[in-house]
């Protein structure tokens, strides 16, 4: 046998021997995963057992309906008093909670929100208010909450004015068509206005410009693509993810989104190069958001990086703009669907206001009825369903359950608003509800969450809900249409999957 023979027949050998090795190896990396799978599975049963799981988990798909989530929701709500258990695949379970107790425990501690899930938002909103935890999110908090004190507000009625009548404009000329109205993408122009324009100084008009319409779309595909993915548990990874068609349309909306508050950024920054400008802004007693954001400085002297500037950007675009539009739409609705409380809310604001030319912040505390419609509104229809926190250390709940350190909750505001045990018909809109000392339980309606965590900008949005109402029935009557009933579904914010359509009645 030649010494080639002899080389070749040992090479064939060696990688024989080398793919066993490999094979070998790659067997008890199975072997492992899947007791470390089996191992944790068990654990996940034992730690749940207190809590009820609804409906019954297949093992690797889980329990969660494709696009049910809310009616899933209603009937564990109907079947169990005040939590169960949610799988949605493999080895990732939630205890979902809507009971008042367990919120004031959970919303009272300061456990971190769930970092596999809200690390999806990171491309896009980076790493402001709603993602940061610990002492940065402090410090950011501390930074930001004079940008939302009353004398800050006060002014912003006026602008906040003028963008709902720039809207209600645009809905008159479309009156005489006779057909109804998709009103969510109207009203979410008009929230990204007054958005722009409170918080950022922007001066030019954002519900006439075309550009704003794609961050409009942008916007709603990133949270929609966001929801699928959460749901995806092979999207979870993300190189996997960035490959996938839904990867890249996600990062393609991204792009969009970060051109639009980068050319805010750049329009203010060269704003502030003018002497006029930098003199008015020297004279402000109050900064507004983007002012403090460009000027704050941190604990150690620092100015904040363009990187942090624009992650608090895009979360106050997103949560001030989108999630508002969200409650608006919702009130609107109700209202349509309810015309003896609407005529009443319109005749309370006609008493107050008059043909509503002037509108300040003091009219909107004396709108008793009207606020109470939006609050129950805000009941039926939480613009943000849910939330989710990460368990720091265990916790026991007030009726003896308890939790170990690393599970993950899931703090259902909808259910919460839902439950029938809090509220007899809990399905009906009554405004009563929410009536001058009418019995209140603490935790019962969180539309804002709770605790240090809560909405910053809760009272800035309420305004703009009221002064958004007000002003729209001083012009229009809403009816609803009946063949097109709004089909609620939870993609980060609470949306309808075939809009929102109303007729709008010009009122003579």
């Amino acid at each position: 046998m030649s010494i080639f023979e002899l080389s070749h027949i040992t090479n064939v050998f060696g990688i024989f021997g080398l793919l066993q090795v490999v094979s070998l190896l790659g067997l008890l990396l199975l072997l492992l995963k899947s007791a470390q799978y089996y191992l944790h599975r068990q654990w996940l049963i034992k730690s749940l057992q207190q809590f009820p799981p609804a409906p019954p988990p297949q093992w690797l798909f889980g329990n969660t309906l494709k696009d049910q989530d809310l009616q899933q929701i209603l009937l564990c709500v109907e079947k169990f008093p005040s939590t169960y258990v949610r799988w949605l695949w493999g080895n990732h379970a939630r205890v979902v909670i809507y009971d008042p107790d367990y919120m004031k425990v959970i919303l009272g501690r300061s456990d971190p929100k769930v970092v596999r899930s809200y690390s999806f938002f990171a491309p896009w909103i980076g790493y402001g208010l709603l993602l940061l935890n610990g002492k940065k999110w402090f410090q950011h908090r501390r930074m930001l909450t004079p940008a939302f004190h009353y004398d800050i507000l006060k002014p912003y009625v006026g602008i906040m004015v003028d963008s709902v009548h720039v809207m209600l404009d645009k809905w008159e000329q479309l009156v005489d068509q006779d057909c109804p109205l998709e009103i969510y993408q109207d009203i979410s122009l008009m929230t990204m206005e007054t958005m722009m324009k409170c918080a950022f100084s922007y001066q030019g008009s954002v519900q006439l410009e075309e550009n704003s319409k794609s961050y409009i779309k942008a916007v709603e595909d990133l949270t929609h693509l966001i929801y699928l993915r959460v749901r995806n548990g092979f999207h979870q990874n993300n190189t996997i993810y960035s490959l996938s068609s839904n990867g890249r349309s996600f990062y393609h909306a991204c792009q969009i989104a970060h051109k639009h508050t980068e050319r805010v950024i750049r329009m203010r920054k060269a704003q502030l190069q003018n002497e006029a400008e930098l003199e008015k802004f020297r004279k402000k007693k109050r900064l507004d958001f983007l002012d403090i954001l460009l000027f704050a400085q941190t604990e150690d002297g620092k100015s904040l990086s363009d990187e942090d500037v624009r992650a608090e950007m895009d979360t106050f675009m997103f949560e001030g703009h989108n999630t508002t539009a969200s409650g608006i739409s919702w009130i609107f609705y109700a209202l349509a669907t309810h015309p003896e409380h609407q005529q009443r809310c319109r005749e309370e604001v006609k008493s107050i206001l008059g043909n509503g030319t002037s509108v300040t912040l003091n009219h909107l505390d004396q709108m008793p009825y009207t606020t109470m419609c939006i609050k129950e509104a805000l009941r039926l229809y939480p613009p943000i369903p849910g939330a989710s926190r990460e368990l720091s250390s265990p916790v026991t709940f007030p009726d003896g359950c308890s939790l170990p350190k690393g599970f993950l909750v899931t703090l259902s505001f909808y259910g919460l608003h839902h439950n029938p045990r809090l509220r007899p018909n809990a399905e009906v809109f009554d405004p009563s509800r929410f009536a001058p000392g009418a019995p209140r339980q603490t935790h019962a309606f969180l539309p804002f969450s709770a605790g240090t965590r809560n909405c910053i900008g809760k009272q800035f949005t309420m305004n703009e809900l009221k002064v958004a109402v007000a002003l729209t029935l001083l012009r229009f009557e809403l009816l609803p249409d009946p063949t097109r009933v709004p089909i609620l579904v939870s993609k980060i914010v609470l949306k309808s999957k075939n809009g929102i359509y109303l007729h709008t009645k010009k009122l003579k």
